[in-house]
């Protein structure tokens, strides 16, 4: 969705500026997101000190790359996570492709991905979803850089369809004043 590993980890504290809705408030939330992420095969044994780590990582990340000026990077705790050994990428007997590895292993994984964001031109393409409550960040990388939402199914359909009934509602008015 967002283009970046490391942008999908950072939106998972959605909503930054009104309410927050935490998507890793524990161990299995995170063990999840790390599988759904595609990060590992399997889901790792996650505790909830450890998920606590992977809030932390994802901090880190969305403080790096946010909009607002001044970008803080701390460089080194990042580092710290991308110091420990990546995910393990295994091509099985049968041809099918396998990622293995623990919890610090994704995390690892996903400290690289904010660092080669962080390091490179791409970072001047990062945006922040249209949708005013929406934080999310994301990766432009459309043809003329003119993408708006983090993505179409939750919110660049709900600013269209609330635009749409906006309109809606005008162009009733003035029907009715004409009539």
């Amino acid at each position: 969705m967002s283009g970046r590993v490391s942008l999908d980890l950072a939106g998972t504290l959605k909503w930054r500026r009104g309410e927050p809705e935490e998507l890793l408030p524990d161990g299995p939330s995170v063990a999840g997101w790390v599988t759904q992420a595609g990060l590992l095969s399997l889901p790792p044994e996650v505790s909830d000190e450890a998920a606590g780590r992977a809030r932390r990582l994802r901090e880190l990340v969305y403080t790096a790359v946010r909009l607002d000026e001044p970008r803080r990077v701390a460089t080194a705790e990042l580092q710290a996570f991308a110091d420990l050994p990546p995910v393990r990428s295994v091509l099985t007997a049968d041809g099918r492709l396998e990622r293995h590895g623990d919890l610090a292993a994704a995390l690892s994984t996903v400290a690289r991905d904010a660092i080669e964001l962080i390091g490179s031109p791409e970072l001047e393409r990062v945006r922040e979803c249209g949708r005013p409550e929406c934080t999310r960040l994301f990766v432009d990388n459309s043809r003329g850089k003119p993408r708006r939402w983090c993505g179409m199914a939750e919110c660049g359909n709900r600013v269209k369809a609330a635009n749409y009934r906006r309109r809606q509602r005008l162009d009733q008015g003035g029907s009715a004043q004409r009539g």
